[in-house]
């Protein structure tokens, strides 16, 4: 095999050394023709392909252009904020962009609450290198559609005004923007199909005489326009707010004082520890019957709305959780019946029959705006027996001074063991006596009589007339800690006893929890929902973002930040929107 590949190879080489130069030349030429043509050939394909990359930019960029000024045209027409005519408004911009004479056609159609605008164009591009191929035009084509909707939108405000609100122009800032949010929104709604209700929240939410008269409300606290409501827990696990359930109202009482826990006097009279302080009522009564911080009822009238939001004040602790549950209740379809009575008394416009509209209507819209500027506090609830009853607390007429019975001090052993027992505590005396003060000391001898008819001059009060004059604390120190306590330790014993046995709390991660558990019922039906977090601690912040409907739509404020917020609020309440 070597042998042969060796004679091979030599064997050509002598063929090809043995031609004559002439036909090497001529070899050689016709070789060189044939790279030529190739070259050629491949020259030409360089050019039309740089070519048709010529040609489509320049019929990209054209259309791009086109559809640009066509979806900024019907855009700006479709808003039902412009009084302009629609196709004047798209021939405007076209003509402003030098294409007018690409627009083909513009069509509007108009309604009670929206307005669609439709535009079409054509923009011919002579193609240069295109013509190589046999095209010789290129027509960029555009469309665009929009549509602004102003649909039956239901709007709920509900507004932190705790205390701590009164700080750093927080309230002041407040006010100014949500007047300009209620100003924004309703100005621009010249049909009506936009409600506002505001829901201000601080340890509790007031109703106001009004609403509170369409719930069975009990345990009448004898305060004055003090409507909140001690909801139970279950009532966070679903939307609607049964109006035929019982429901207890909020004590008027001043249940988070401390007081002076000396073993001395102190009288009910002292401000600084006898007297409620109107600052931490868990239910602050109001002004008047309806200015303060009472539930708005929806409405559309700017003047009304904003004149119920320059009334708010910054008093009392903060209870988030009761703010939603009851902003939520006032857009659930459960409430329709109660607004139809409302509309038939005149208290809500005509326009707003058939509202809260149901979840799945396509034609409504609902919001919820939750603000707080702080975060959940422990709420403080009088218990059920300690709100309407008769008390076990007396007043004498001839000097007020009070005395208290404790049936523990009973000794019921013998005739003789009850007739020495001294059951009424006096604390202004600090001593124990036979029967109720009634402005006199009883004898040493006087015996103690079981189920004796009130002596003249004294009256058993009920709860409310306890907690209308004297702070809860100061009951639990003076009637109670100070009379069963004989020293420090069991005074104090004695104190957390009675507090315990006037009062109940909620702690603030439950509180979260109720928060969240509505929050996500509402999101789950569809509700928008803003949360504005306007200089807020770190777990308002946290409860604020995680009840938002997206991180979008959270809002972390400081100062005047928050007129932002409500502004990027109104703005996003409009459904300006492309179609097509």
């Amino acid at each position: 095999m070597q042998r042969f590949g060796k004679k091979h190879v030599l064997n050509f080489s002598c063929r090809l050394g043995g031609m004559k130069p002439w036909r090497l030349r001529s070899f050689a030429r016709q070789e060189s023709g044939s790279l030529t043509i190739f070259s050629l050939s491949l020259f030409m394909a360089m050019i039309m392909i740089g070519g048709l990359a010529v040609d489509v930019m320049r019929y990209e960029t054209v259309r791009t252009n086109l559809q640009n000024t066509l979806d900024r045209s019907t855009l700006a027409a479709a808003s039902l904020t412009q009084e302009l005519d629609a196709t004047s408004v798209v021939n405007d911009y076209f003509t402003k962009a030098g294409l007018i004479q690409y627009l083909k056609s513009v069509q509007v159609s108009e309604g009670l609450n929206y307005r669609e605008v439709a535009a079409d164009a054509t923009a011919g591009t002579d193609p240069i290198f295109l013509h190589l191929l046999g095209v010789d035009a290129m027509d960029a084509a555009g469309h665009s559609k929009a549509e602004q909707r102003v649909t039956n939108v239901e709007i709920m405000l509900i507004l932190d005004v705790s205390g701590s609100m009164a700080s750093n122009s927080k309230l002041t800032n407040l006010k100014s923007a949500a007047n300009e949010f209620v100003n924004t929104v309703l100005s621009s709604d010249a049909e009506g199909r936009i409600s506002i209700g505001i829901v201000p929240f601080n340890g509790q939410v007031n109703l106001g005489s009004m609403l509170a008269a369409k719930y069975n409300l009990t345990d009448a606290n004898g305060g004055t326009n003090q409507y909140c409501v001690d909801l139970d827990n279950s009532t966070y696990g679903s939307l609607a707010l049964s109006r035929t359930a019982a429901m207890s109202m909020t004590a008027d009482a001043d249940s988070y004082s401390t007081t002076n826990q000396t073993t001395s006097y102190v009288s009910p009279t002292d401000s600084n520890y006898g007297v409620p302080n109107d600052a931490n009522l868990w239910c602050p009564s109001t002004t008047t019957a309806t200015t303060g911080n009472l539930v708005t009822l929806p409405s559309k009238s700017i003047s009304g709305l904003q004149s119920a939001i320059n009334s708010l004040t910054a008093i009392g602790a903060t209870s988030i959780n009761a703010g939603m549950r009851w902003g939520t209740a006032l857009l659930d379809p459960g409430s329709r019946s109660m607004f139809s009575q409302f509309i038939t008394s005149g208290k809500m416009p005509s326009e707003f029959s058939g509202r809260p509209y149901d979840y799945t209507d396509d034609d409504a819209m609902k919001v919820v705006v939750l603000m707080t500027d702080g975060e959940h506090f422990k709420e403080e609830r009088i218990k059920p027996n300690k709100k309407s009853d008769y008390s076990n607390i007396f007043r004498a007429t001839s000097d007020s001074y009070y005395s208290v019975f404790h049936a523990s001090k009973v000794v019921s052993t013998t005739s003789t063991t009850i007739c020495n027992s001294r059951p009424y505590w006096v604390p202004h005396l600090g001593a124990w006596h036979s029967r109720p003060w009634n402005g006199t000391t009883p004898t040493s001898s006087a015996c103690y009589l079981q189920n004796a008819p009130l002596p003249s001059g004294v009256t058993n009060l009920k709860w409310p007339e306890v907690w209308g004059k004297m702070r809860v604390s100061y009951v639990a120190w003076q009637f109670y800690a100070r009379a069963l306590g004989t020293t420090s330790a069991t005074r104090t014993t004695a104190y957390n006893d009675a507090m315990a046995l006037f009062r109940t709390q909620t702690e603030t991660d439950v509180m979260d929890n109720q928060l969240q558990s509505m929050c996500t019922l509402v999101k789950n039906q569809g509700v928008t929902v803003y949360g504005i977090a306007f200089e807020a601690p770190a777990n308002g912040q946290t409860q604020i973002a995680g009840c938002a409907s997206s991180p979008a739509h959270y809002f972390n404020a400081t100062g005047l930040q928050i007129k932002t917020a409500f502004r990027a609020i109104a703005s996003n309440i409009s459904q300006l929107r492309l179609t097509q």
